[in-house]
């Protein structure tokens, strides 16, 4: 599949088709060689996660919550899956497509900065890798995650932004859903994205997708 596909324009506030490319980029920094792997393990739900393709449904919004104002991510901390990572500031190659974090250091997610900040009004946007060459990368447990889990980003502001996730879906590569994903809301959300090292049966690579909605600051 041509990197065409994958182009976008350049803006500050929407990412939506920005980030379509979700991991293509490290999958292939990580899979191209002489002697490439047969990919990682499934993560545990994604099995289960194909039998639900429909999107995600949008809780009520919780006007309690007052989006925060920008300020620049630091970590990603998920309890469930014992994720508790820093980030690094993820922008757009010169080709359209979404950089990823730098593929020599698995423990690494990256963050969207030219969008919004986590916490803020909008859609914020987490990528990271499932697996590497040396092993399982930081996002690799992202498929065991349930509605309900918590997801807390530590800002640069020493607030720290806690999503509850209300759905995880797996998606294709080549006809991603970037509108539906990225998507303003009106409210604040969050968005994690794994290649999930998964194909399927036709051999389409697919990502795996968090949907996650802003239920607390501290």
């Amino acid at each position: 599949m041509g990197r065409d596909h994958w182009r976008v324009e350049r803006t500050r506030h929407s990412p939506w088709g920005a980030l379509a490319l979700v991991l293509l980029t490290s999958l292939a920094l990580v899979r191209n060689g002489p002697d490439p792997s047969p990919g990682p393990p499934r993560p545990v739900a994604v099995a289960s996660a194909h039998r639900h393709q429909n999107a995600p449904v949008v809780p009520a919004a919780d006007l309690t919550v007052r989006p925060l104002a920008y300020a620049p991510a630091s970590r990603v901390v998920i309890p469930a899956i014992q994720v508790d990572a820093p980030l690094v500031d993820v922008h757009l190659e010169p080709d359209g497509s979404l950089g990823t974090p730098p593929p020599e250091d698995p423990r690494l997610a990256g963050w969207y900065r030219d969008g919004v900040a986590p916490g803020q009004l909008g859609t914020s946007v987490l990528v990271g890798q499932v697996d590497t060459m040396a092993g399982p990368a930081v996002f690799d447990g992202l498929g065991s995650l349930r509605r309900g889990n918590r997801i807390e980003v530590p800002r640069q502001d020493d607030r720290v932004a806690v999503f509850e996730v209300y759905g995880v879906e797996v998606v294709s590569t080549a006809a991603f859903p970037g509108t539906r994903v990225y998507r303003d809301t009106g409210r604040a959300e969050l968005r994690l994205i794994a290649q999930d090292g998964c194909t399927t049966s036709d051999g389409h690579d697919t990502c795996l997708v968090v949907f996650a909605r802003l239920v607390a600051t501290r």
